[in-house]
Formats: C-alpha cells, sequence, structure tokens
C-alpha cells in the first residue's frame, strides 16, 4: 500500500502534470510499467538535458484521487501530483512551473515521459528548508 506524500511529507503537492510514458521503441523503459512511487527526476524540455531535479511524480487514477496500490502498474498515460523533494531549491522553480510549461520524467539519462504542467498547486506555500 502506498503512503500518500502529502502524508509523508506534510503539505500539499506542488503542481500536477498531464503524462504519456514513451514507448521502448521510442526510447522509454524496457523494464516494464511504472508502479506508483516510482522516484524518477522531473527535467524541463527548454533546458540542457544534463539538467534535472528532484521532483518525484504521485501518480492519480481517473478521477484524480492518488492510486494507493503500488502492486499494479500505474497507467501508461493519465495525470500526476509533483512533489519538489529539495525545499531549498522550491523558490528555483517559482517562475519555471507554470501552466503549459513542457518536461519530462526522467531515470537517469533515459527520458521515460512526455508531460506537460496543467496545474500550479501549493508551490509558493509550501516550505523552503527541509523539516
Amino acid at each position: 500500500m502506498h503512503e500518500p506524500y502529502e502524508k509523508r511529507l506534510n503539505h500539499k503537492a506542488d503542481f500536477r502534470v498531464k503524462y504519456k510514458f514513451r514507448s521502448p521503441e521510442d526510447g522509454g523503459r524496457k523494464t516494464g510499467e511504472p508502479y506508483q512511487g516510482i522516484r524518477c527526476d522531473f527535467s524541463f524540455i527548454d533546458e540542457s538535458e544534463n539538467k534535472m531535479y528532484m521532483i518525484w511524480p504521485e501518480f492519480e487514477d481517473e478521477e484524480g484521487n492518488v492510486i494507493l496500490q503500488n502492486n499494479i502498474s500505474v497507467p501508461n498515460s493519465g495525470t500526476a501530483r509533483m512533489w519538489i523533494i529539495n525545499n531549498q531549491m522550491r523558490p528555483y522553480h517559482y517562475e519555471k512551473i507554470k501552466v503549459g510549461v513542457k518536461g519530462n520524467f526522467r531515470e537517469g539519462p533515459m527520458f521515460s515521459a512526455d508531460c506537460e504542467i496543467i496545474e500550479v498547486l501549493d508551490l509558493k506555500s509550501n516550505p523552503t528548508k527541509n523539516r
């Protein structure tokens, strides 16, 4: 059972994205579909391929609820809540994270999914110092 990040981190998500995982033929995962709790990184399309950030997805079901099962694959496309893990980096992202900005989920050098920011949530009210 997945413990929601909101409970674990003690604050709400920073933003939401719609995502679509790439096929293995398009450079995506070759090890199968991911599960809830994957800790992939995030990168912005307009930045160098070398830049990525500890911003983790938490996948939602069709109604926008956090998927709590971590023993079944998440949908190939859908929506996810995004969590900036390094609180000190949050101010750096204030101007970058906007509706319509495109990015990727990253697993090392692999671009596993394409995504677009669809909603800014509690980005600017979440803590900027680690607890």
